[in-house]
């Protein structure tokens, strides 16, 4: 029941370390960028790349070698797409969708809303998190390309700078 044999629970412990250290390695050699979640592709090989690490260390049907192969082929895959997605417009628009103004100047855009399957309860909600108790407190709500809602209250909003590819 706690285990099945004394040789499973040392592989663990040999294997766990091992691949650690090289995902470490791996991430440090790709840089920030491989993790740093900007768009829903980026969350993708985040989620991959534990998942490839879980079953590094967990399955005994994946070689260490293997595993590390797969590991250091998905963040390469994640330079190569991030380093195109710079320089190939085309592709940028592929990989990443653009942010989404829910509310502007206190107002929903229900129409916004309703593409983005977003209910006027969820935008409410967002405001209250960030510290607001009116709608009219807030210039933008604004659903970014990694699917976080940013809200930036009247107070903050400045010269619109942040917010002119809106």
């Amino acid at each position: 029941m706690f285990y099945d044999n004394l040789t499973g629970l040392l592989r663990v412990l040999v294997v766990a370390p091992l691949a650690y250290v090289w995902l470490i390695a791996v991430l440090r050699v790709t840089g920030k960028r491989t993790l740093a979640q900007l768009n829903a592709f980026d969350f993708i090989v985040t989620v991959a790349l534990g998942s490839t690490l879980a079953t590094v260390v967990l399955s005994n049907s994946v070689s260490l070698a293997e595993g590390a192969l797969a590991l250091g082929l998905l963040a390469l895959l994640q330079l190569v797409a991030a380093w195109a997605s710079v320089h190939v417009s085309a592709l940028r628009r592929a990989v990443t969708a653009e942010p989404s103004v829910l509310l502007r100047d206190g107002r929903p855009d229900l129409d916004a809303l309703l593409a983005q399957r977003i209910t006027e309860q969820s935008l409410r909600q967002s405001v209250r998190s960030a510290g607001y108790g009116g709608l009219e407190l807030v210039a933008l709500v604004v659903l970014e390309t990694n699917g976080k809602l940013s809200v930036i209250p009247t107070s903050q909003a400045g010269s619109g700078s942040a917010s002119i590819d809106l």
